[in-house]
């Protein structure tokens, strides 16, 4: 009873993690379309979300490259993925609070490594299948999307360039609202299969289910529902970065940007790559916007790429931390839901002094989080502007007493 417990609690964790993605990689696909007018916020939205659980039902190659490739089985326990679950959920929520587009894969990957790495030792981890499933495709994916959707750009520009802007705007928003459903399926293929995957490796760590098994049905069905359930909830909060702050898009590099991405995505997927669809998505918007000749935000993107490159360490850290939490038994299992649960209150709490919904999220191509923000330090948000000074009341002017005549 108290394994299956521990179990149990695992697996709603690990779901929680897959909610998080959802909404913290929603505006890998949305963000363009949202942007630039073509899907309204609740509307892109809603159907990112069905897409994505679509998507999670298509392919299991990932989450078979991740419940039997990554570690050593026969050394891996269900609290070391607790761990890791918790490391990758903590750093999900930290970057989404900045509005950075950090890598959901790579917090869950190298959550789970820093764990294993404490609970069972590095020689547990394989470390070619890391090097190969994971680094080489964050290195060279971003760039062969960037480059297509460069290219891709420049083509759509060059083919309409005599067509009346009325035309080619309408037809582009239509293209963009295609492209921007694909990159949501493809999120669901990737993305979805590797909370399956996290579940089939707790549930073969318990000695529930056989080594190298493919993911079971209900699995497959709880992790697509919950990446739809957080990519409907919006993660607006990323989504302004994505769509405002590294280029202002339109709707011809939009379109373009899309393409690059779900078609970078869908490839690696079926090759079980665990690739970052923020990563790729990112690549994708930079190469449109050099595409076109607009103006990048690079510091913006030098802000995510630090970001990226901190989240394996950043996330393993975490992880290896909670480990030693949770090797303390049931006790320590209960702990370290606890010390999750009011983190995860304190991120909640601090975001919500400068709210950002499907309302607000194209108003600025700043997310704010500072509370002594002003509106110097952020001019374009209309929520800081100044208050208009108050007018002075006006004395009433007391009658002169006539004289008696």
């Amino acid at each position: 009873m108290t394994e299956l417990f521990v179990v149990i609690t695992v697996i709603a964790v690990a779901l929680i993690f897959d909610f998080t993605n959802g909404f913290h990689d929603s505006a890998n696909a949305m963000a363009g379309p949202i942007a630039t007018g073509a899907l309204r916020p609740r509307t892109a939205v809603i159907l990112a979300a069905l897409l994505n659980l679509v998507g999670a039902c298509l392919a299991t190659e990932v989450a078979k490259t991740i419940s039997g490739g990554f570690f050593d089985d026969a050394l891996i326990t269900v609290p070391m993925i607790l761990a890791g679950l918790v490391g990758a959920i903590l750093w999900n929520l930290m970057t989404w609070l900045f509005g950075l587009p950090s890598s959901s894969s790579h917090a869950l990957f190298g959550g789970l490594i820093g764990a294993v790495i404490v609970g069972a030792g590095i020689a547990s981890v394989n470390g070619w299948v890391i090097v190969s499933k994971v680094l080489l495709p964050a290195i060279v994916a971003p760039l062969v999307a960037g480059f297509a959707a460069a290219w891709a750009t420049r083509l759509a520009y060059r083919i309409t360039r005599r067509t009346p802007s009325v035309h080619s705007e309408s037809g582009f928003k239509y293209g963009q609202a295609f492209t921007a459903s694909m990159v949501a399926l493809a999120h669901g293929t990737s993305d979805g299969q590797k909370t399956m995957g996290v579940i089939t490796l707790v549930l073969i760590a318990a000695n529930l289910q056989a080594p190298g098994t493919a993911p079971q049905w209900w699995v497959i069905i709880a992790a697509g529902i919950a990446i739809g359930l957080g990519t409907y909830s919006g993660g607006w909060r990323i989504m302004r970065t994505m769509g405002k702050g590294i280029v202002e898009i339109e709707t011809p590099q939009g379109a373009a940007s899309g393409a690059a991405t779900s078609a970078t995505i869908l490839a690696s997927a079926h090759l079980g790559f665990g690739l970052s669809t923020t990563h790729v998505s990112t690549g994708s918007i930079l190469g449109s916007g050099v595409g076109r000749g607009a103006e990048v935000r690079w510091s913006v993107a030098g802000r995510m790429a630090y970001a990226w490159l901190l989240t394996l360490p950043g996330a393993g850290l975490i992880g290896g931390l909670a480990a030693l939490v949770a090797d303390q038994g049931v006790f320590g299992v209960v702990a370290l839901v606890v010390l999750l649960a009011v983190a995860c209150l304190v991120i909640y709490v601090l975001s919500r002094r400068h709210k950002i919904t499907h309302v607000n999220v194209t108003d600025s191509h700043e997310v704010l989080v500072l509370a002594a923000a002003a509106p110097t330090t952020y001019p374009d948000d209309p929520r800081l502007e100044a208050p208009p000074k108050p007018k002075k009341k006006k004395k009433d002017k007391k009658p002169k007493a006539k004289s008696a005549a």
